[in-house]
Formats: C-alpha cells, structure tokens, sequence
C-alpha cells in the first residue's frame, strides 16, 4: 500500500466574551509568514498518549500567547493544505473560551502582534484571508449557541 504522511496541526479560536484572539504571525515564520491567523502549531511527540489534540493546543496557547483556556474545548472543523514544501498538513479547529492570564507574545519567533476583534471585526479587516474569516464565521455560530445565544433556529 501506498500511505501518505501528514502533519498534524490544531488551531485554537479563542474568545473573550465577544472577542476573538487574533495573532499576526511573526515574519520569522516559515509558514505563512506575517498572516493574521489563529494560534496553533503542529502535533510533535514520541509517546503514547490520550488526548493529543487537546494537550498540544493547550501546549501551543501557553508557549505562543501565555493565556489559560478553560476545561471545555469544542471541535470545530479540519481541513487540509500544503507546506511550501508540498508536505501536506491537516488542520483541526476547536473552540476554547479564555480562561486567565493576559495575551502577550510569548515567542517572537512565531508571533508578531495580537489582537482582540470581534467576528465583525475581522471580517470587514483586509489583512485577513478568507479561510480565516470563514473559520471564524463557524466559530462565531459555535460561542453563540455555547454561551445561549442561538435558540437552534439560527440567525435572523
């Protein structure tokens, strides 16, 4: 059989009330280098262990931005995309709400400059691509119904 490889990304769209944080990537990057994204990064261990997504995401909140996210956090999409090198990358999406700490850049190498915007915000920013304005379109849905605001019948 022929078996392609993939790496394995998490990205965190983490709100604060109405909120989202936003992060400009650091120049330094070699992946999309000074583009507002979300904070993630790539799944690295060598063991066995339960619940790798989650402790990655949480790994990759604390070591790019410093913040605390709460117990709960709530899958939201994958995708895939390619590395500049053609390594293809799947890329899964949860939804966490702010739980402490303040957001700072942690680690300039990977961050630029954070930002707290609401959904509206963001969408109507023209730094921002369309594949982030759409996940956070869904995830703006999601913080709705989480925190009570949908009835189930949708926007209207």
């Amino acid at each position: 059989m022929n078996y392609k490889l993939y790496v394995v990304n998490v990205e965190a769209a983490i709100y604060k009330e109405d909120k989202w944080l936003i992060i400009k990537r650091s120049e330094k990057e070699e992946h999309g280098p000074g583009l507002m994204s979300l904070v993630g990064g790539k799944v690295e261990t060598d063991v066995v262990q339960d619940g790798i997504l989650e402790v990655t995401l949480r790994r990759e909140i604390r070591e790019e931005v410093g913040i605390e996210v709460s117990d709960s956090i709530h899958y939201l999409e994958s995708k895939t995309f390619p590395l500049a090198d053609g390594q293809l990358v799947v890329d899964i999406v949860f939804v966490c709400k702010y739980k402490s700490g303040e957001a700072r850049v942690v680690d300039s190498n990977e961050v630029g400059e954070i930002y707290w915007m609401t959904c509206e915000e963001l969408l109507q920013d023209e730094r921002a691509l369309s594949w982030l304005k759409e996940s956070l379109k869904k995830a703006e849905d999601l913080r709705l119904r989480l925190e009570g605001g949908d009835n189930g019948e949708g926007k209207g």
